[in-house]
């Protein structure tokens, strides 16, 4: 967890994006519920497709802690559709299109990809509090080990 990130602590960014049926979600629908809300780059993606499968494993623990998952990507409707219909996700991904949310999060950035350089998400989660303040922010995420991050923070 990056402790001096200027977002612990503050609230969270309101947002409202369609989820893969095409419902409106807000920050508001999670109030008196801790949520994961994480970003991520691309559907069904190795690297995205073992984060979205390790916390669709996990979601049960993560209820228990009182939390709510979320995803967020740039990715269309259709896509998450399959992506959560492929891996059998149990948790809403938001459509994220112009990446709106993803630049008021602070997450969307230049990338270097082999020399590459493009804008993209760059895989990030936050742990927001039942009041809407985050109070875990984990930024340059790596998949392994990041699940057992979130369950120690949720605790």
């Amino acid at each position: 967890m990056d402790k001096d990130d200027p977002f612990l602590g503050a609230s969270a960014p309101d947002f409202s994006l369609s989820d893969h049926e095409g419902k409106l979600r807000s920050l508001t629908d999670y109030s008196g519920n801790k949520l994961v809300l994480y970003f991520y780059p691309r559907d069904d993606t190795p690297g995205c497709t073992k984060e979205a499968c390790g916390f669709r494993d996990s979601h049960d623990t993560i209820r228990k802690a009182g939390a709510e998952v979320v995803g967020v990507s740039r990715d269309g409707l259709s896509s998450h559709q399959r992506f959560r219909t492929k891996y059998s996700l149990t948790f809403p991904l938001l459509s994220d299109p112009e990446g709106e949310i993803s630049k008021r999060y602070q997450v969307y950035k230049m990338k270097n990809l082999y020399g590459r350089k493009s804008m993209g998400i760059e895989r990030s989660t936050f742990i927001i509090d039942e009041k809407g303040i985050i109070i875990g922010v984990f930024r340059k995420v790596r998949v392994d080990g990041h699940l057992e991050e979130i369950l120690d923070s949720l605790k």
